[in-house]
């Protein structure tokens, strides 16, 4: 299977990664205003020292007549190629792939409590097929369920897996442990689906990035933390429990990020964490400790690969580390990618392969050889 280049997990311009970039940010503006915001001398084109270390991986595609500086047309181009208001497109145009969307795991009408389902067209086995479900990130306050689409494309298309991108409400609507219970009821209803839809229910990994990573990070800790399971849907006689868990650059602890060196002020009220619990990490340890996924580790937690770049400004380096070293210390298997000179979001070819070997041996029972690797990525370009 030839894997696609994730645009979610490149460096992009999308209205969830500059809600993240700036707490204070409205959840979503709009292109134009993103286009504003970054063009700090107000000459009409973003330069590349314009951009914030971490986002400059795209910046040549972007700038697609090479002078130096995006306009705004090709801002806008760069967002519309994505799909509609700069998310990824779904893959409803693939001939090899079935899309089912606006599915409400949650028995409401609310469109944050939704799911999309992805299923190959032909399929390669008469076996259920296992399931990976994505979750997006954005700071836990903005982002979309379609942000996963283009990690899951290939995945699907290949004819081996069935993909479902997850939307969770986000703090502008309700404050945690609301986002948990929306994952949790999501990976219910696939469960209580699988028949239906000739799913493995006993094979369901789960993948996100940043907010999202740190949400799959507490899927595979808390299989057995009853209080987090929530009420929602009439799924409740399933387990939450997943099979494997793909975390890229999630917060792991609350806790300790607070401390660790980052771009994020987080001694203000409104950084992402804070609008998260209700407050400030530092004025409520509890409620942060309960909504780190470090807090819950125990032995039968399931197996973790994390990718995490050593230069992200966001989400520390540490984090993963930390993550890392608790899992392997009670005995779960857990293999850290370093992305040696990476930030909040990278791109490798090499990460992409080490992905699927490890989907492929947890969820597909295949023989793959799985250990910590350290990926080099191109020195972010120094600044003038």
């Amino acid at each position: 299977m030839k894997l696609l280049p994730s645009l979610l997990v490149l460096a992009s311009l999308t209205a969830a990664t500059f809600a993240q970039l700036a707490p204070g940010a409205a959840a979503k503006p709009t292109p134009e205003q993103i286009f504003k915001r970054l063009d700090g001398n107000k000459d009409g084109k973003i330069t590349l020292d314009e951009l914030p270390t971490e986002r400059r991986d795209n910046f040549k595609r972007i700038d697609t007549n090479g002078d130096g500086g995006i306009s705004l047309a090709e801002h806008l181009a760069f967002l519309n190629a994505r799909g509609a208001a700069g998310r990824p497109a779904t893959p409803n145009s693939s001939p090899a792939i079935e899309v089912q969307t606006g599915i409400a795991y949650a028995g409401n009408d609310n469109p944050r409590q939704q799911l999309d389902l992805f299923l190959p067209r032909k399929r390669n086995s008469d076996k259920p097929l296992p399931v990976v479900v994505f979750i997006h990130g954005g700071g836990w306050k903005a982002g979309n369920k379609s942000d996963g689409s283009r990690s899951l494309e290939p995945f699907v298309a290949s004819g081996d897996y069935a993909g479902v991108p997850v939307g969770y409400r986000l703090t502008n609507e309700a404050q945690w442990p609301a986002q948990i219970h929306d994952c949790k009821a999501a990976i219910r209803w696939v469960k209580a689906h699988a028949k239906e839809y000739h799913l493995d229910a006993d094979h369901i990994g789960v993948w996100g990035t940043s907010a999202g990573g740190h949400l799959v990070s507490i899927l595979g800790t808390s299989g057995d933390v009853p209080e987090l399971e929530g009420r929602l849907g009439s799924n409740l006689k399933q387990s939450s429990r997943v099979a494997c868990v793909v975390n890229y650059f999630g917060p792991e602890n609350f806790i300790t990020m607070a401390t660790q060196k980052s771009t994020v002020d987080r001694t203000t009220r409104d950084y992402p964490e804070a609008l998260l619990i209700g407050g400030r990490v530092q004025d409520q340890p509890d409620a942060a400790r309960r909504a780190s996924p470090v807090t819950y580790i125990s032995k039968d937690d399931p197996p973790f690969l994390t990718a995490h770049g050593t230069e992200d400004p966001l989400v520390p380096f540490a984090q993963a580390t930390e993550l890392h070293e608790a899992l392997k210390k009670v005995g779960v298997f857990s293999t850290l990618l370093t992305m040696q000179n990476g930030g909040h979001g990278f791109g490798s070819k090499l990460l992409e392969e080490a992905v699927k070997r490890f989907l492929d041996k947890h969820l597909r029972g295949m023989d793959a050889k799985i250990e910590d690797q350290t990926i080099e990525l191109p020195p972010a370009p120094a600044k003038p």
